[in-house]
């Protein structure tokens, strides 16, 4: 007998991707009122109308909660540079500026990572920008890497991999320690990254 591998339907997928959304804005909301430490699952769940089971299957437990978050705030970032890419062809230099210059403006005003910069930070929040952050750079690496390769850029796949992960971890590396100026500091990354990207986009 043959066993048909279970798919997810479109308006599942629709309704699971709205219920998350639904979840995490509420968790930003509770964020703009409450430091980290304060939130608890129960909070979340009614802030967001949900039942707690749901909110546990969706996201496991708090940890996984955070971890979620912090995809979404990556994701921002990502999708800032691909605007960037996009609006600045050829221009390697700006293009590198203005996605680290968001980044940097995002992060600074972000609840979630302000709960990192207290004097006594959570360690779960804290781990999961340094030594737990592999699931963060693995996703947004892959999907600035896509990028890289199909834009105005057109790196190798090798390249590509090798550029997303090295904005990835520059960009990571100031979250618990954010630059105190933050147009500089960009400047500086995309002056250290720009000549990579000529060379890789002048050997296309």
């Amino acid at each position: 007998m043959t066993v048909r591998p279970e798919t997810t339907s479109p308006y599942k997928s629709a309704v699971t991707s709205l219920m998350r959304t639904t979840i995490l804005d509420a968790l930003h909301s509770l964020l703009l009122e409450h430091t980290w430490s304060n939130v608890n699952m129960t909070d979340v769940a009614k802030t967001a109308g949900v039942s707690r089971q749901t909110l546990y299957k969706e996201f496991g437990t708090r940890k996984g909660l955070a971890q979620g978050y912090a995809l979404r705030l990556t994701d921002s970032f990502v999708s800032a540079v691909d605007s960037a890419i996009y609006a600045n062809e050829n221009d390697s230099l700006r293009t590198l500026y203005l996605a680290f210059t968001q980044f940097f403006g995002r992060s600074a005003t972000d609840p979630l990572v302000l709960s990192i910069l207290t004097d006594d930070p959570p360690p779960d929040l804290l781990r999961l920008v340094t030594t737990e952050s592999g699931i963060l750079l693995e996703h947004a690496a892959s999907r600035l890497a896509e990028t890289f390769e199909h834009s105005w850029i057109r790196a190798s796949p090798h390249n590509a991999d090798v550029l997303g992960r090295a904005v990835v971890r520059l960009a990571l590396s100031y979250i618990s320690m954010p630059p105190s100026n933050s147009a500089d500091v960009a400047a500086d990354m995309a002056s250290l990254l720009a000549p990579f990207v000529d060379t890789v986009k002048d050997s296309a």
